[in-house]
């Protein structure tokens, strides 16, 4: 069984048009006019239990929306969605046991209460036994390295500690499936790779399938195997990460240095760099021919073939689809029918 399945998810909204001009607006309050919005446009997916997915795109993408409609806080306005076997919607409460989910603007701590305290409260609401909800506790605790501070109150932690505690709760049931919306919004290097460490360690050890939404680069690359792209509500892409590279950034930059003074490499896009080695931008698919036409050229004593980064991925996804969704890849989105 799938841990996430859709067929033509779709989410529409009606929005109120606002006119410019004051009198304009004056006349809209008697007489009003909306326009549809399609926030989630034919979504087909389909999540293998174990697997890490990142779900990424512009903001307004519809990113949040489509997780809305997989934890049953929002109804589809056509199509359908099974997450762990179950429909969202209508079987939201048997769901809520077999899902965890984090919003960053969403805690699931007490504000004025220690930790501790909440994870008691969320052991009742979850009907954990006493012998349960401790063993649990003493592992996630251990896991997310809370000891130092588990007991002070969540408004006097720093944001990183308190997004431990957020993500070790939200596990406190064992859930199959993890929802991630920005875990690690706002939190210094150190905090993240904390958190991310944490994340693989639970899906690695007990198989949580972890479904993430992040602008940051270092979550993608460090949590997921799997990039679904969405722009203007549609999915764009569904592949592999190294498959995200290859759809949206074909180039590799080559850096060689010779062993001997005077070589110079037969190839006119070649450029001298000021500490004397030769810099080359080439596809992917020419790499090969350009390595070997840069070693025949005299002995090697380092050569580089740079990737290019996250970050720079990332961006030339936001840039690339304004609002208007044309598929990066010619490979069929997986789950489509």
């Amino acid at each position: 069984m799938l841990a996430i399945e859709t067929r033509n998810l779709q989410k529409r909204y009606r929005a109120r048009v606002k006119p410019p001009g004051l009198r304009a607006s004056f006349k809209a309050l008697a007489r009003s006019e909306y326009r549809e919005v399609d926030a989630v446009r034919s979504v087909n997916l389909a999540v293998e239990r174990g697997e890490t997915l990142a779900c990424i795109g512009p903001n307004g993408a519809g990113k949040s929306t489509l997780i809305k409609m997989l934890t049953g806080i929002l109804y589809p306005s056509d199509g359908e969605a099974r997450v762990l076997g179950l429909a969202p919607q209508a079987e939201r409460q048997a769901l809520s046991r077999r899902i965890g989910a984090v919003f960053g603007q969403k805690s699931l701590l007490w504000y004025h209460l220690p930790a501790a305290d909440s994870f008691e409260l969320l052991g009742a609401i979850y009907d954990l036994d006493r012998q349960t909800l401790k063993a649990r506790t003493q592992s996630l605790v251990r896991e997310f390295e809370l000891e130092e501070f588990f007991l002070t109150p969540v408004r006097k932690l720093s944001l990183g500690q308190r997004m431990r505690c957020e993500i070790a709760a939200s596990l406190l049931h064992a859930p199959e499936l993890l929802f991630l919306d920005e875990p690690t919004i706002g939190l210094d290097v150190v905090a993240k790779r904390k958190i991310r460490e944490c994340i693989l360690r639970m899906n690695r050890a007990h198989g949580v399938t972890v479904f993430l939404t992040s602008h940051d680069p270092g979550d993608v690359e460090a949590l997921c195997h799997r990039a679904v792209v969405l722009d203007a509500g549609a999915v764009v892409f569904d592949g592999t990460v190294e498959a995200l590279r290859r759809a949206y950034w074909s180039e590799r930059r080559i850096r060689v240095r010779y062993a001997e003074e005077g070589v110079v490499p037969p190839l006119p896009m070649a450029r001298r760099t000021a500490d004397g080695e030769y810099l080359l931008e080439t596809s992917a698919d020419g790499a090969d021919a350009v390595l070997r036409s840069l070693i025949a050229a005299g002995p090697v004593a380092d050569v580089t073939v740079e990737e290019p980064s996250m970050e720079s991925i990332l961006e030339r996804i936001y840039t690339s689809h304004g609002g208007d969704a044309k598929c990066a890849s010619t490979a069929p989105s997986r789950g489509s029918t």
